[in-house]
């Protein structure tokens, strides 16, 4: 999902044309996007398995939901669009009779529909409350973690899900500070703690890790994978799209050790990553690798 689609639904999702090519989309088939987002590649897909293919899309927020029936609302015979967490991917799939798919998408990093919305409070470029929610009913924000967490246990998250260096220094500084009611305020206390300069915004990492500690991301991912697999046909293919190294590193282990086990064989070995082209056009694409399973 990062920058996966831009909400005037002008842009193509990151890796969209590898993403295509790695499903190897079939006329007629039936296929999961289970991070529908601003539905780029649920387009894709669906515009490649005419006339009567099918994709059921899922996103854990609302908000997403509404925008991608929105943007395929001439496909809406063929698509089933749920708001659900992709962790419950299996119970979702049933549910609709999508039991022995062609394939499964997931992309896991953010839209460009939640960057783009400052209340969402996932981006430290604007000004907005420290929520990071993907679905907003639910009860922890970043900012009950920055405001009321132990400076240990803000430390804590701050390195596990980041691998930031510098965690127990932001931390301190944190706690030092806060109350933190911005996004504003939090970038720049770090910015201030760190005097980071370099390729990457000082506050980049520890983001990354409220909003990760926020959704529960990883036991998410971890849920969501031996699902995709009973999910899928013979020949049926698994794409995801991660963007940093502790997604990549989940993924590229389920995939070799169902590889072992004889469940799956990869599709490539090494994970697949933006054009020249695509990076000229999108940055943001810099990060992002393509991992690709097919179903033995």
């Amino acid at each position: 999902m990062d920058e996966r689609h831009a909400a005037n639904g002008t842009h193509r999702p990151v890796l969209f044309d590898e993403v295509m090519a790695a499903l190897d989309v079939k006329s007629n088939g039936q296929y999961i996007d289970a991070t529908l987002g601003g539905g780029g590649h649920a387009e894709g897909i669906l515009e490649r398995s005419r006339p009567s293919g099918q994709v059921l899309g899922l996103d854990r927020d609302p908000q997403a939901i509404t925008f991608a029936r929105q943007h395929l609302q001439k496909f809406s015979e063929r698509l089933i669009a749920v708001n659900s967490t992709f962790a419950n991917v299996g119970e979702v799939a049933r549910a609709n009779g999508f039991t022995e798919v062609e394939g499964i998408l997931l992309d896991l990093g953010l839209s460009s529909l939640q960057l783009a919305n400052a209340e969402r409070g996932f981006s430290f470029l604007s000004e907005g409350p420290l929520d990071m929610r993907f679905d907003p009913a639910h009860e922890l924000t970043a900012g009950e973690i920055v405001n009321h967490g132990a400076e240990r246990d803000i430390a804590d998250v701050i390195y596990r899900y980041s691998e930031e260096p510098r965690s127990r220094q932001i931390a301190r500084a944190i706690v030092h500070q806060r109350p933190l009611r911005t996004t504003k305020q939090l970038a720049d206390v770090i910015a201030r703690t760190t005097r980071g300069r370099g390729r990457i915004h000082p506050a980049t990492r520890t983001f990354q890790a409220l909003r990760i500690a926020v959704n529960d991301e990883f036991a998410e991912i971890e849920r969501a994978l031996p699902q995709t697999i009973e999910l899928l046909k013979p020949g049926g293919r698994l794409a995801i799209i991660s963007f940093h190294s502790l997604e990549d590193r989940i993924i590229k282990n389920f995939m070799r050790a169902q590889q072992q086990a004889g469940a799956v064989s990869l599709v490539n070995k090494k994970p697949i990553t933006a054009s020249d082209e695509e990076l000229i056009a999108n940055p943001r694409s810099r990060s992002a690798k393509l991992r690709v399973a097919t179903r033995n």
